[in-house]
């Protein structure tokens, strides 16, 4: 049985479980620990690659970084694996109502993304609307689809609409993609 902090605060509005000023990634963390506690699979959130190059040590219980840098550019958001297969996704938030920029996914990520699934992974974006409070699943191949049929500076809404899949807002998990993964590659079942 799974504690839930903050749980109690969630039922003032059972109708809807909109973001309850959560973050993506709070939901995305909500939903691993799920998935993890009820033994659904094995997602992480991965690190970012920090080198720390200046450490003020006034004591050894105290000591404070003071200066860091990116060591290499991260690749993704989350990695894990579920049903025998590898996942991979990247996870990104915006406030715009109808498209998504795509300064806000870098070019390594998507050819990360690419990789993952030319080597038969599971690779895709989660992209929430937070003005429209919509949460879409974008599988890889429809990014790269996308990005080499349009010259667009954004992906329109309608897009996402079109192609990608909704993630419905729930209690727990909060951001369910594994519904929409056992829809597109295990055949439907749980």
């Amino acid at each position: 049985m799974i504690k839930l902090s903050g749980a109690r605060a969630s039922f003032n509005n059972i109708n809807t479980y909109a973001n309850r000023g959560m973050t993506l990634e709070a939901d995305l963390q909500a939903t691993n620990s799920f998935y993890l506690v009820n033994d659904i699979a094995v997602i992480y959130k991965k690190p970012t690659p920090i080198t720390i190059s200046k450490v003020n040590y006034p004591s050894r219980m105290e000591a404070v970084i003071k200066e860091g840098y990116f060591k290499t550019p991260s690749t993704t958001d989350y990695n894990g694996i579920y049903k025998g297969r590898y996942i991979d996704f990247e996870a990104k938030e915006t406030k715009l109502k109808t498209s998504f920029p795509l300064s806000n996914i870098h070019t390594h990520q998507i050819k990360h993304l690419e990789k993952i699934y030319k080597h038969g992974g599971i690779g895709f974006l989660i992209v929430r609307f937070t003005t429209i409070n919509k949460t879409f699943l974008l599988q890889i191949e429809c990014l790269l689809d996308f990005l080499n049929n349009n010259d667009r500076k954004s992906i329109p809404l309608e897009y996402f609409e079109s192609n990608g899949y909704i993630i419905k807002d729930k209690f727990n998990p909060r951001v369910d993609y594994i519904e929409i993964l056992n829809s597109l590659y295990f055949n439907g079942g749980n």
